[in-house]
């Protein structure tokens, strides 16, 4: 897992995983060996945990976060490999098509351009006032994302500005927020972005002080004070997985097993903090909510 054993998001997915798992027939320690490794966040830890389980030749490895996935695509070209929330796998060089894989790796997708269009039109009908809102993201590990964004810019009906939101390193997390901030009308839609995930703490603690009309990816984010959420539900991404697993393990072929998308959707409000920024709940909103926080 990208995250550390500490984080309550990373918990959340691996247990989704292992009880499926455990429904298909597959016991720790009696028909099945599982090794899970946490990188903590650090790219550098996750290449030499990358490394030491390939040594070990294991008969699949569950993936998650692209730069994992990345360097597993190094690392073999035989080791079966299921991912579990990727974003354009085809794009990114993970698989040949989605109907046919055609390597060691396939799995599941995560997000994709008409979802993040519509956390920003959601972002819009919650707060009508915007006039600004930053997508934000790591251009180094996600650049499609630039491509979606140039879409936006020149598609997009909205009459508001789109633009970058860059984060690199955890110190930019606080720049960006601040510099969207600074001036009226501003709001944030943050990515389904492995470095966002890892840092998801570090983005909720500048938004508690630097207050503004956010979305997230994540319902656990949401739950603990965020503003609302839009996306797959990654935790039924993760259970899903583990039918993959399941088959790989029984002698099915990763190459012929296609890349799957999200069939579960949610949205979650937090009404509480929307009262603390000032906004009002649109009716529109309220009844597509697939939970609502008092």
């Amino acid at each position: 897992m990208a995250t550390a054993e500490s984080e309550r998001l990373g918990q959340d997915r691996l247990k989704s995983f292992l009880r499926e798992l455990k429904r298909l027939g597959w016991v720790d320690g009696s028909n099945v060996g599982l090794n899970i490794r946490w990188a903590g966040g650090s790219d550098d830890r996750m290449r030499e945990i990358v490394a030491e389980v390939v040594a070990t030749k294991p008969s699949v490895v569950l993936a998650n976060g692209t730069p994992t996935v990345a360097a597993l695509k190094h690392a073999t070209t035989s080791i079966p490999v299921v991912f579990a929330g990727i974003n354009e796998p085809v794009v990114q060089g993970f698989v040949t098509s989605m109907a046919r894989p055609g390597g060691n790796i396939t799995g599941f997708t995560q997000v994709d351009f008409s979802i993040v269009g519509k956390s920003v039109e959601m972002l819009k009908a919650m707060a009508p006032a915007l006039s600004r809102v930053g997508l934000m993201y790591n251009p180094e590990t996600y650049g499609f994302y630039d491509a979606y964004l140039k879409r936006f810019q020149a598609e997009a009906p909205w009459q508001m500005e789109l633009t970058r939101a860059a984060v690199r390193t955890p110190p930019d997390i606080e720049i960006a927020i601040v510099d969207i901030a600074s001036r009226p009308g501003g709001g944030l839609v943050v990515m389904s972005d492995a470095f966002n995930f890892i840092h998801n703490a570090m983005i909720r603690a500048a938004l508690e002080r630097h207050p503004l009309p956010h979305i997230v990816p994540w319902r656990q984010y949401v739950v603990g004070g965020g503003l609302m959420s839009y996306g797959p539900d990654i935790d039924d991404v993760f259970r899903r997985s583990a039918d993959y697993v399941n088959r790989i393990l029984k002698g099915e072929n990763p190459a012929d097993l296609p890349v799957q998308a999200p069939t579960k959707y949610e949205l979650v409000i937090n009404l509480k903090t929307a009262k603390a920024l000032g906004l009002a709940v649109p009716p529109i909103l309220l009844a597509q909510a697939d939970e609502v926080i008092e």
